[in-house]
């Protein structure tokens, strides 16, 4: 530390050119990010089933470091699989040779123009997708966010025949082989979740979820679901074992119609899901995913449960579970993939306190709290090439509308809240001059104190 100290020091004191300051901030920038994960951040390694944990990287905040930095970090977590809201070119850009594989998004305000327009779903591949590939592995798209829990019965309408669109476009560059396209769920498309075995879709639902199914049964595409076992404590934590729900020592529950016995809820969740989908015939034909799950480290005062200490405890056990490449009580021989939310704290995002703390880092790049397993060491950064900053103008908060253009083209905008209740919001697009600023001042610190 102290030898790093003074190679900056000595680097940007000697004659505090411009030049020499934009290396020290990026000396700095560099220096707090290792710093920060060498201590207290996990290794997410291969399991060994073949799984890994993923990390959903959102970015509904105007005070993160720029996808280079959230590279550095994502690399220090040996994490290989990321899922994106959109499709960012910057981000994609920027990981471009790291060998992540890139879950995007394609906004839900885009759902019905694809669903009526095949050649939109043409035109989204070409301006999304094509240019990354292959130098970023992007390996599925989804299509809208917890699209049928929503209450817009055209955008309900709309979702098969969008997947569709999209399937055949990415079919005519030859990429579906490589791609694959899905939609993400919330639990709120079960009618009940417990015991397990006995989990159904709801009955309003069933028109649109088993053509969805037989699509990806067809395509080999994964069913992906939004679980929070956080929710089911937050709403009664009287009567919700807090150990089962953070992977911990606990008596269990059983399921009477099976026998099998569940030591936490995420899992329970799951196997409600593949019933669920057993019992609409595509049970063995496809995969599931947990496409997020995650705890707040800080929450309202009415928000149970939600403090660093449980989020450590929910995170670094789901971890250290992912990591020995396990599968749930119902499929013991299958590793489950999935993907922790999120990367960063996120200050912008609407609702409730914890809706912006489910971060693993905070903004600056120190964890947001121990998981208390030791990182590995960093050696050397991602391979990704350098992409821009934002550009001109003023600086801060700006409000998009993208992805640009008549032909959905551009970067992507659209958002979601981590709620059950599926509640929709618009997504902002944010610059990073303000994290810029704080940099620049943590390199003056080093340099001149």
């Amino acid at each position: 530390m102290a030898t790093i100290s003074n190679v900056v020091t000595n680097t940007c004191c000697a004659s505090p050119t411009p030049l020499l300051r934009r290396r020290a901030t990026a000396m700095a920038l560099r220096v707090q990010l290792v710093l920060a994960v060498a201590v207290v951040v996990p290794a997410l390694g291969v399991a060994a089933g073949g799984a890994t944990l993923g990390v959903n990287y959102g970015q509904v905040a105007d005070n993160l470091p720029p996808p280079q930095a959230a590279a550095m970090l994502l690399r220090a977590l040996n994490a290989t699989k990321v899922k994106l809201y959109d499709a960012d070119a910057r981000v994609l850009s920027a990981f471009a040779g790291s060998g992540a594989d890139f879950t995007v998004g394609l906004p839900d305000r885009l759902v019905p123009r694809l669903a009526a327009d095949p050649s939109a779903a043409a035109a989204w591949v070409r301006a999304n997708i094509l240019p990354h590939i292959p130098a970023t592995s992007i390996t599925a798209v989804t299509v809208g966010n917890e699209v049928l829990t929503g209450n817009d019965s055209a955008m309900l309408r709309s979702l098969l025949p969008a997947m569709q669109s999209l399937h055949a476009a990415l079919a005519a560059c030859n990429l579906t082989s490589r791609v694959a396209v899905t939609t993400a769920h919330s639990l709120a498309v079960l009618s009940s979740s417990f015991p397990p075995s006995s989990a159904a879709f709801r009955r309003e639902l069933l028109p649109y979820m088993a053509p969805l199914l037989a699509f990806l049964a067809k395509t080999g595409s994964p069913f992906l679901i939004n679980a929070y076992p956080y929710f089911a404590y937050k709403g009664d934590p009287e009567h919700v074992d807090l150990n089962y729900v953070l992977f911990e020592a606990n008596a269990g529950v059983g399921d009477p119609a099976t026998g099998l016995r569940y030591d936490n809820m995420l899992h329970a969740q799951v196997d409600a899901v593949r019933a669920a989908i057993c019992r609409a015939n595509y049970g063995k034909a496809v995969e599931i995913r947990v496409s997020e799950t995650g705890w707040p480290s800080r929450g309202d005062d009415d928000e149970a449960g939600a403090t660093p200490e449980n989020a450590a405890r929910y995170n670094g056990n789901l971890m250290r579970l992912v990591a020995q490449g396990k599968g749930t009580p119902a499929a013991p021989g299958e590793a489950l993939q999935v993907y922790v939310f999120a990367l960063f704290n996120e200050n912008l995002k609407p609702g409730l306190a914890s809706e912006r703390n489910y971060g693993l880092f905070k903004p600056d790049g120190t964890p947001a709290y121990d998981v208390g397993v030791k990182a590995p060491t960093i050696g050397g950064s991602w391979k990704g090439r350098a992409n821009g900053t934002s550009g001109g103008g003023a600086g801060g908060l700006v409000v998009a509308e993208g992805p640009g253009g008549a032909d959905g083209a551009g970067q992507g905008t659209g958002f979601y809240t981590v709620s059950a209740a599926a509640h929709k919001v618009k997504r902002w697009r944010c610059w990073e001059s303000l994290f810029a600023t704080v940099v620049l001042v943590m390199a003056s610190g080093l340099c001149w104190s």
